[in-house]
């Protein structure tokens, strides 16, 4: 794996001998430096249409594009010995991020590198990927294993998800001052900061420890709660003309902020699942560093005209959880629980 093996024993010692208040950076990922280098790699690349997803105008629709992959959740997985649930996963990654786009997914093709051959992790990811397909409504067309001894220490798993819009179609992207905001619910921690979550779950446990709290039966478990996908709102975001779609995803959030420059007041967001609140307390993770890391229970959120938000939160399994406020300057912010992030 990209971040060393999975026992995790040495990894449990380390961090159980420490009960300092613990950070995404403190954890091995520094978001503002992450961010930076994203910017370097855009700038030597040059920048694409689209944010969530890269556009392709192919005549008279778009052709859009999004990569992603699992990310260190897979180390929790191979502790444990079990893939079943990371192939959802890696699609939901994908096509969560097209679908905050405006675009409907068709076809993914996975990545998959190994340090040597293994049936039986290898029928489990597929049988995950194969899952999470038909979760998205659209078909796997191929994918890629490579086995790389000398760069992969277990497994690492991507892919790419191609999707199909009309131009009318695609969200606008930008949220208006005065606007809604209808969020989902998410399904747990989802793929993004699973660095936070794991050293703080392994301070004092380790994944096959019994689960303190209700719906799984060990740490290990609630860790790999699959990602959401949310294929299912794309029509109805559309008839109800959103503006744009926020894939609550890394960096927490301040996903918001991609609709613009504005500043998103949520005052009824989600309650976060147990498994926030289990990291949290494990981890002794502020608010505000527990809020810009991870989706605290709402993954997805949509800004549409305050008219239409009722609506569309009623045909769905949404509800409005905030508002678009004008703000000057050149970077939005989000107000939530008390916290400007």
């Amino acid at each position: 794996m990209t971040e060393g093996d999975g026992g995790d024993d040495g990894d449990e010692e380390e961090a159980s001998a420490s009960g300092d208040e613990l950070t995404y950076a403190d954890a091995g990922v520094d978001i503002d430096a992450s961010e930076a280098a994203t910017a370097a790699l855009i700038g030597a690349v040059g920048d694409a249409e689209g944010d969530y997803a890269g556009l392709l105008d192919i005549g008279d629709r778009y052709l859009a594009l999004a990569t992603d992959g699992v990310g260190t959740k897979l180390l929790v997985a191979e502790a444990l010995g079990d893939y079943s649930t990371v192939g959802i996963d890696c699609i939901a990654m994908n096509v969560n991020d097209l679908v905050a786009a405006g675009v409907r997914p068709v076809a993914f093709v996975d990545y998959l590198a190994v340090d040597e051959p293994d049936e039986r992790f290898a029928e489990q990811v597929g049988a995950g990927l194969a899952r999470g397909a038909e979760l998205a409504d659209m078909e796997l067309v191929g994918g890629e294993t490579a086995v790389m001894p000398d760069v992969i220490s277990g497994l690492d798993l991507a892919g790419t998800c191609a999707g199909l819009a009309a131009k009318d179609a695609v969200f606008d992207g930008a949220a208006r001052p005065g606007d809604a905001l209808v969020g989902w619910r998410s399904s747990g921690i989802h793929s993004n900061g699973l660095t936070l979550a794991r050293e703080a779950a392994i301070r004092e446990h380790s994944y096959a420890d019994p689960c303190p709290f209700e719906g799984y039966e060990t740490v290990g478990e609630a860790l790999l709660e699959p990602t959401r996908i949310y294929t299912d709102l794309l029509d109805p975001m559309r008839e109800h003309d959103v503006r744009g779609a926020a894939h609550v995803t890394g960096g927490g959030w301040t996903n918001l902020t991609r609709l613009g420059t504005n500043r998103y007041v949520v005052d009824d967001a989600f309650d976060p699942q147990p498994v926030f609140e289990f990291v949290q307390s494990e981890g002794s993770v502020s608010d505000e560093e527990m809020h810009r890391t991870f989706n605290m229970g709402t993954g997805f959120v949509a800004a549409l005209d305050p008219d239409a938000a009722e609506s569309l939160a009623a045909a769905t399994d949404g509800r409005v959880i905030g508002r678009v406020e004008e703000q000057s300057g050149d970077a939005g912010t989000v107000a939530i629980r008390g916290m400007e992030l």
